[in-house]
């Protein structure tokens, strides 16, 4: 009788479980549409930064590929019109097209060394702007561009009206010195205007800030105020610019539309729950997807790089190789990463030193300039390369390894040994010139010695003809022949010296000795001229030069003081040739009495194949300026104080007194 009581109570537990389960079914399909939709913002909101991020670092790429393509463009010109005589015109032409191209260049300038403009496009008539040099900030950029000689962007700057500028300096050498700069202005609000595009605006706001939040462009179709934005460092051109990319919420209703979608989920059950995960498989899908098409992207782009690129892990094994890289070394990706010093591209005659800057590296103290080194290819050739390193951060801001930029400067070193080897050979001609001009003078002073020599002879012949010469009345003549023959001797050896070809090479030397040898082998022509030559040498240390360039040097100042008192009454023909011992360093001083020189022609009186002389050839002082260099002295001309006519000149050069 107790067993209905019993089947009722268990049934009714069983409807209760029965009745339980759909309702714990509902609050599980309640909860996991609130995570849902929870996760669902959660990835629009990831999802959209990731889309933020990557579309400033697509702009921010852009915008540097285009900024080093008229780096690269300047650098050339800069080349170019270094190396011709027509600079001007090639300025010009390849600055016109460079306008053309590139309209974000507001104007493109060519400064001399005193930032003097040379030429300017566009200009306001046909003379350039004398304001081109710009403000202090542009200073700035051209002394540390003069001084590095190296490409460098000046800090942002405003001008009248409130445009913000920066410009790019590239120096133009000639003759491995820095003989003037191009200076490209780009309005930072133009390039904006032309290198962020139209559809990217349609959903960010582009802005240029400096760490200060201070405002120098931007550019925008939409207003509004969003607190989901991107800063990257815009470098270049850098100076502490920050390119900042705003992103704007499009108006919609997506909360809603997902709260409805979870009322219907609720209705229709399991069929529309698994349709929903089916709508968010194909979304993860298009996402994954859209991640490899960005992947194959970059890939592209960093195999087209023509830098190579290595980067090593903190114990130094190689991690990953462009294709790049293993061009220039002749090595397969596989064949390298993974490998441990030595590596198969390092040259074995410099393992050690190779090695020593394989352990500077890995300790962190690699040049922030890079450093140069010799690689092997592996067909056995070395090449000369230029390596750049940086630490490798990971995306949790770890410090993984080192990232090495690696470029090949084989061609530049042979290009650099070439401007050497022709730098000498004009030192030569230079010589060989100044011999043909006092060709004609040593062989006058040459005829006094050969005609004594002949004389003597010709009275010793008599003497012993005559048959009562006895030895001692011979003795004195030939002793006489002697002496004049050593005169000829050492007049022909210093000639030989001269005009010799050699290799500039510095070997201690006493500078008093080579003034004597340039004396005597300028005093025939000092007698011509009506000169007389003072000078004014004390004892003197030796100091590490290469004595036939002084004497080039020497010679060549000592004969420009006698032409340049070709004019001066003979009584006043004094030429002073002057040695001060400093605490480092030997001041040569050379003055004469002369014409003197204008103030306008002194400025451009160390120019190559700038003359005064009617035959001159224009290389003399520029030849004395760099072998003063080469020995790590200066070169400069003063007026002489001291001059009767009040219109004399000094040239002066220093030497230091220790090797370096």
């Amino acid at each position: 009788m107790n067993h209905p009581p019993q089947n009722s109570q268990g049934n009714s537990r069983r409807l209760g479980w029965l009745l339980a389960v759909p309702k714990l079914g509902i609050v599980l399909l309640l909860v996991a549409l609130l995570a849902l939709l929870w996760l669902l913002h959660r990835n629009e909101a990831e999802e959209e930064r990731t889309s933020l991020i990557k579309d400033v670092l697509w702009l921010e790429q852009n915008l540097r590929f285009h900024l080093n393509g008229n780096e690269e463009q300047l650098q050339q010109l800069a080349l170019e019109i270094a190396d011709l005589p027509t600079g001007q015109r090639r300025f010009r032409l390849r600055a016109e097209h460079m306008l053309k191209n590139s309209p974000d260049i507001a104007q493109i300038l060519w400064l001399d060394r005193s930032r003097q403009v040379v030429d300017a496009l566009p200009t306001a008539g046909n003379e350039p702007d004398s304001n081109a040099a710009g403000p202090p900030a542009s200073a700035r950029a051209f002394d540390v561009a003069s001084r590095l000689g190296k490409r460098q962007y000046s800090a942002p700057y405003f001008l009248e009206g409130g445009r913000a500028f920066v410009e790019l300096h590239v120096p133009v050498f000639h003759e491995r010195r820095v003989s003037g700069m191009l200076v490209a202005a780009y309005p930072l609000d133009t390039l904006l205007a032309n290198q962020v595009p139209w559809w990217f605006t349609e959903k960010y706001k582009v802005e240029i800030v400096d760490d200060n939040d201070l405002q120098y462009a931007t550019k925008t179709r939409i207003q509004g105020n969003s607190d989901l934005r991107y800063e990257i460092p815009f470098d270049p051109p850098g100076s502490g610019l920050l390119l900042r990319v705003t992103s704007y919420h499009s108006p919609d209703n997506t909360l809603q539309r997902l709260l409805v979608a979870a009322i219907i989920l609720l209705a229709a059950g399991v069929f529309l729950s698994l349709w929903m995960v089916r709508d968010l498989m194909k979304k993860r899908s298009r996402a994954e997807e859209a991640l490899r098409a960005e992947h194959a992207f970059r890939a592209a782009m960093e195999d087209s790089l023509t830098v190579g690129m290595r980067a090593r892990d903190l114990e130094g094994h190689v991690i990953y190789v462009n294709p790049a890289f293993c061009t220039m070394t002749g090595f397969s990706a596989s064949e390298l990463v993974g490998h441990t010093p030595p590596m198969p591209y390092w040259a074995p005659e410099q393992l050690e030193e190779t090695l020593a800057m394989h352990q500077t590296v890995l300790a962190g103290k690699a040049p922030l300039d890079g450093f140069e080194i010799t690689f092997m290819r592996k067909n056995g050739e070395r090449f000369h390369a230029l390596v750049y390193e940086a630490k490798l951060i990971d995306g949790n801001g770890k410090h993984t390894g080192w990232m090495a930029s690696v470029l090949d400067i084989t061609e530049r070193k042979h290009a650099e040994e070439l401007a050497r080897q022709q730098q000498e050979q004009l030192q030569f001609t230079s010589r060989l010139v100044t011999m043909g001009e006092m060709a004609s003078t040593l062989a006058h002073e040459l005829n006094q010695p050969l005609a004594a020599i002949a004389s003597y002879n010709t009275g010793c012949l008599n003497l012993l003809s005559s048959g009562q010469a006895a030895p001692q009345d011979i003795v004195p003549a030939l002793e006489k022949i002697a002496a004049q023959a050593q005169r000829a001797g050492k007049i022909i050896r210093r000639v030989h010296d001269f005009v010799r070809k050699s290799e500039p090479k510095r070997a201690p030397c006493q500078l008093g000795e080579v003034i004597e040898d340039c004396l005597g082998f300028i005093e025939a022509e000092a007698r011509k001229h009506q000169v007389r030559i003072e000078c004014d040498i004390p004892t003197l240390p030796p100091i590490p030069a290469d004595r036939l360039m002084l004497e080039q040097v020497l010679l060549n100042l000592i004969r420009n003081g006698m032409e340049a008192m070709a004019a001066t009454p003979a009584a006043d023909r004094v030429l002073r040739v002057a040695v001060e011992l400093g605490t480092n360093e030997l001041l040569v001083s050379v003055s004469d009495q002369g014409c003197g020189i204008a103030a306008d022609v002194r400025e451009k009186l160390f120019t190559a194949f700038f003359t005064t002389k009617q035959e001159g050839m224009g290389i003399g002082l520029s030849i004395c300026r760099s072998i003063v260099e080469f020995h790590r002295g200066r070169l400069w001309v003063e007026e002489n104080p001291l001059s009767p006519s009040g219109s004399g000149t000094i040239f002066r050069f220093t030497l230091p007194l220790e090797a370096a």
